[in-house]
């Protein structure tokens, strides 16, 4: 049986944006609700990012109303019952009530309905079955408000079924417990999801991928890792995770939370060789992808001992940032804490670096009557070294003196 809360008017709930599209969306006396995460942190008082709206109505009906209230209707999920609403720029995503009719583990074959509990118990979660009217009545199916007050990460009915209808809602259901979870898990579902396990094979590489970074982008993964890698989850997509060690480490002393750099974390111990097709597998983009290989075969040894004028040569190069990470990453392996003498001159080193730039140009170098071509360039670069080693001190007179003495 259904369980009604009463959640308090929001600033999303009652903002003009929001109370036009559900104007529209109600025109015939519909019960139309919000859905899913936004419902969810709601009840947590958590920032609200995505709205989404579900209707009894077909996705053809909810284009005519959406457009009779001038509101601009785009069709991004037709095939799922899924329309985006857009008003005064805030986006809306607005589906009709779905059942399940055939799934196979990757994909399901829905058919509309007008049930709300039906819809409720196709979701993965009983705290994202949740569904809200406009004036704050929450509908609760499967006791999803209590599981979050007591945060708890809970299955809507068997753990194992709804694994089986989609192989995703195993990483999702270790997400959500890294993200509304405590230390305590769900037995059930940490024991489906060690069945099934062998599902994940089926996946494609970029579900995997966004399920894991978000994962990842979790205040503290640490015991979910831990479960997942005790259940030998990983062996079925990521092989090369052996020991969560680093990444707890590295957690303790990282500046900013990067799921990227966390991942490298997650991946300490046998040879870079062995990573590089990684990116590849879990189809990165091409910034994650020179990110991730500049963190695991980096251009410049850092560690706490990195000699100074080297380490402050690596800053310029490559960045504050990468510095940072390589630092605190070797620190992590090493078991250094910022403790250590070295570790803290590094760590202000860094927190004191400015960005700096090489006074000389080629065009500098041709004014000067230096011909264009390869030994030009020798000679900037046998410059640019020594300005380094002046601790970039030097102006641009003094530069390009130094080039053409040399």
């Amino acid at each position: 049986m259904t369980t009604t809360y009463r959640l308090e008017s929001q600033p999303w709930m009652l903002a003009e944006e929001t109370q036009r599209v559900i104007e529209a969306l109600s025109k015939q006396g519909q019960d139309v609700r919000f859905v899913g995460g936004c419902v969810r942190d709601a009840m947590l008082g958590r920032e609200i990012k995505d709205i989404d709206i579900a209707t009894p109505d077909h996705p053809e009906t909810v284009i005519k109303l959406l457009e009779a209230g001038k509101i601009k209707a785009i069709p991004t999920g037709l095939d799922h019952g899924t329309i985006t609403a857009v008003c005064n720029h805030q986006v809306f995503e607005i589906t009709t009530l779905r059942v399940d009719v055939e799934t196979d583990g990757r994909h399901a074959t829905v058919a509309y309905t007008d049930n709300w509990e039906e819809d409720a118990a196709r979701r993965d979660l009983t705290m994202n079955a949740l569904s809200c009217r406009l004036d704050g009545t929450v509908f609760d199916p499967f006791g999803g408000v209590q599981d979050l007050k007591e945060n708890r990460v809970r299955f809507v009915g068997k753990a194992e079924t709804r694994i089986e209808e989609d192989a995703l809602r195993l990483l999702r259901f270790f997400r959500f417990q890294a993200w509304y979870g405590t230390d305590a898990f769900d037995q059930e579902g940490v024991a489906a999801a060690e069945d099934k396990a062998s599902m994940l094979t089926g996946l494609s590489a970029e579900r995997i991928h966004s399920e894991l970074m978000k994962l990842l982008a979790a205040p503290n993964p640490i015991p979910v890792l831990k479960v997942m890698l005790e259940k030998q989850i990983f062996s079925h997509f990521l092989p090369e995770v052996r020991t969560i060690d680093c990444v707890e480490a590295f957690i303790a002393l990282e500046g900013r939370r990067d799921p990227l750099v966390r991942l490298v974390a997650l991946l300490d111990g046998g040879e870079a060789k062995e990573k590089r097709s990684i990116p590849d597998r879990l189809r990165f983009s091409t910034a994650e992808k020179q990110h991730f290989l500049s963190l695991i075969e980096p251009e410049y040894g850092i560690d706490a001992s990195t000699d100074e004028m080297l380490f402050k040569e690596a800053l310029y190069r490559i960045g504050a940032g990468l510095v940072s990470d390589l630092l605190r990453l070797q620190m992590a392996r090493d078991g250094t804490s910022f403790g250590h003498e070295n570790a803290r001159s590094r760590a202000k080193i860094i927190e004191n670096w400015r960005p700096v730039f090489f006074p000389l140009q080629g065009r500098d170098l041709i004014q000067s009557g230096v011909e264009p071509g390869p030994k030009m360039g020798r000679l900037l670069k046998a410059t640019e070294n020594w300005w380094i080693e002046q601790s970039f001190k030097p102006d641009h007179d003094e530069c390009l003196a130094y080039a053409l003495k040399v």
